[in-house]
């Protein structure tokens, strides 16, 4: 088996095995075993699972911006739509079958500040998400605290519907930034 099909199998039993048990719960050899990819192969390409969680999370944040992105083309409508549509997105993502909450979020909460690696791209994730929103906000013409508000909603729905595995916070969450939105208008 050739790096590249390693490293994708790896990254995406990796990215399952995370979300089932957590991180910390998932050793390299669980991962070796649930892939079928040699060990020795599996630290050719990640010598290390600190190195692995990056790479997952990395390829996460990627994935999840281009969704969103997506999401947001097919709204029709401005800002202000555009805005109610990322709860919208949320709930979509909180329905789905698995969904465990937030990579970015367990991941972080598992290992924060002892691997700063990780922690740095949780932040510069989650500041991604704000500036979208801020985009939008920013269009509205409503002050800057505006999209942290909606990030703090949009995040707090995510801990909740991990929690309790139901999408209902997204539409919790929607209707406070409605709130939100309107007053800022």
């Amino acid at each position: 088996m050739d790096a590249e099909t390693a490293g994708t199998k790896v990254l995406d039993t990796a990215e399952r095995l995370f979300g089932e048990r957590g991180v910390q719960a998932v050793g390299m050899d669980a991962i070796r075993s649930a892939s079928g990819v040699s060990l020795k192969r599996l630290y050719q390409v990640f010598p290390s699972k600190e190195l692995l969680v990056e790479a997952v999370l990395r390829r996460r944040d990627e994935a999840v911006r281009a969704s969103l992105a997506a999401h947001g083309a097919r709204v029709a409508g401005g800002p202000y739509e555009r805005v109610l549509a990322v709860y919208d997105w949320l709930a979509d993502w909180f329905a789905e079958p698995g969904f465990r909450g937030c990579a970015f979020i367990n991941a972080f909460g598992e290992l924060g500040g002892g691997t700063p690696s990780v922690a740095a791209i949780a932040r510069d994730h989650k500041e991604a998400f704000r500036a979208h929103l801020a985009e939008q906000t920013d269009a509205l013409g409503a002050p800057p605290l505006l999209a942290d508000q909606l990030a703090l909603l949009a995040n707090g729905a995510m801990v909740l519907a991990g929690i309790t595995g139901s999408p209902e916070p997204a539409a919790q969450a929607r209707e406070a930034a409605r709130v939100l939105l309107d007053a800022a208008r």
